[in-house]
């Protein structure tokens, strides 16, 4: 396994819509067990594809706490088939968008379908943490973050935050 680098907003990258997969293979898993060690790396909860440049509809998730053994998870091709009415709120954050965190109101629980790692057809019903982290990964998947949920004034000033950042980063840019 290898880690895989971030793309970090505002990489244009993060708004294309992915791909479906059409073929559950080795090379995908390979990239699922790659994506699961890049998001344990850096550490999060979840990561989709499109996070480390791959644009296929593919995404990994392990909500167990520090010192407990994970429970990885992997949804190829996850789809939302019904969504609560009830919301509940969350305080969310991204891996491609380091060091930042809002609170987030989404539907309670969802129901998804997907294929697992051997490419069988699953369904869940998922509640609090697991839904939340659901529907943000899944939001990647269609070039949406999370920041997309909050006020405009607050997401312009999050993109203009790291626009300056990654303008500074810019290569060749003289320091000093």
């Amino acid at each position: 396994m290898s880690i895989k680098p971030l793309i970090i907003l505002p990489d244009p990258i993060l708004r294309q819509v992915s791909k479906p997969v059409e073929r559950v293979d080795a090379d995908l898993r390979k990239l699922a067990d790659d994506m699961l060690e890049t998001m344990y790396d850096a550490p999060g909860i979840g990561l989709a594809a499109i996070q480390v440049g791959e644009p296929r509809r593919l995404l990994v998730i392990d909500l167990a706490k520090e010192g407990e053994p994970p429970e990885p998870h992997i949804f190829i091709n996850p789809e939302i088939l019904e969504s609560a009415d009830q919301r509940s709120v969350y305080e969310e954050g991204c891996l491609s968008i380091p060091d930042y965190y809002a609170e987030v109101e989404r539907p309670a629980s969802v129901r998804v379908k997907y294929l697992d790692r051997d490419g069988k057809l699953q369904e869940m019903q998922a509640e609090g943490l697991m839904a939340t982290c659901l529907q943000h990964e899944i939001d990647h998947l269609n070039g949406v973050l999370f920041i997309d949920h909050i006020s405009k004034l607050k997401r312009d000033m999050v993109v203009r935050k790291f626009k300056k950042l990654a303008k500074d980063k810019a290569p060749g840019k003289m320091v000093g």
